[in-house]
């Protein structure tokens, strides 16, 4: 990946996982901190956008979290449904507007198409 050739700061984490991971700093005090990190890395990468319908906190971390990042920071979402189909998993219409507003506006789209490539390992093996 040219970025971190470049040097660049990555993060990676199944959103899922991340919505934990938020959900923790909030309950012991470092939400605060946690959010300036994830705000501050080059490329994050978030896997699994919008597998299952968000919760009101997960709204709000995810709008909080695309805020701090939009225009600032390289944002890599993967997800198996078309962001056509993301407002109704985000939930809120106007949370969903705002979401996908910074997630959509100057992103760069790129849909894979073909066989999983997972099917091909696991038949190799």
């Amino acid at each position: 990946m040219p970025a971190l050739r470049r040097r660049y700061r990555a993060m990676y984490r199944r959103t899922s996982r991340l919505f934990d991971e938020l959900a923790l700093a909030r309950a012991d005090g470092t939400y605060a901190r946690l959010l300036a990190k994830l705000a501050r890395v080059d490329v994050l990468i978030l896997d699994d956008w919008a597998m299952t319908p968000l919760g009101p906190a997960e709204r709000r971390d995810m709008s909080e979290l695309m805020e701090d990042r939009f225009g600032e920071r390289s944002t890599i979402l993967t997800s198996q449904r078309s962001p056509e189909l993301w407002h109704d998993q985000i939930g809120d219409p106007t949370t969903a507007d705002a979401i996908c507003d910074r997630m959509l506006s100057q992103c760069h789209r790129l849909m894979l198409k073909g066989p999983s490539r997972r099917k091909e390992v696991a038949s190799q093996t």
